[in-house]
């Protein structure tokens, strides 16, 4: 029987923990895990959490470039779109020009320069 590995969590690096886990704890609605000046972790009842750790000298991806690679991005569903971008730019997320997927999806970044996706599907 080969042993299988069930996904617990993802963790981006940045400059400030907490300030990111507020920002995606508003737009997700996860809580806080727990939090340090080194790390923060958000939870709810999915099963996989998100952290976020302190990275001296962190620099943000550059989207859609790859001089600072984004080497992997999150993808959130939302019923609707337009009032999650709303939320998402609110707290705080940029939309950069480039937008593939002819709106099947909307690329945003996060307030690290994280980029990610919202998608209705």
């Amino acid at each position: 029987m080969v042993p299988g590995a069930e996904l617990r969590g993802v963790t981006l690096d940045c400059a400030d923990p907490q300030t990111l886990a507020g920002f995606y704890g508003a737009l997700t609605g996860m809580r806080e895990l727990f939090s340090t000046d080194e790390f923060a972790a958000l939870t709810d009842d999915s099963g996989c959490d998100l952290g976020f750790q302190r990275v001296d000298g962190y620099r943000a991806p550059r989207w859609p470039g790859q001089d600072v690679p984004q080497q992997f991005h999150l993808d959130f569903r939302a019923d609707d779109l337009d009032a999650m971008e709303e939320l998402a730019l609110e707290l705080g997320a940029a939309k950069p020009d480039h937008q593939p997927g002819n709106g099947r999806w909307r690329v945003l970044l996060d307030p690290a320069g994280h980029p990610f996706c919202l998608t209705s599907s």
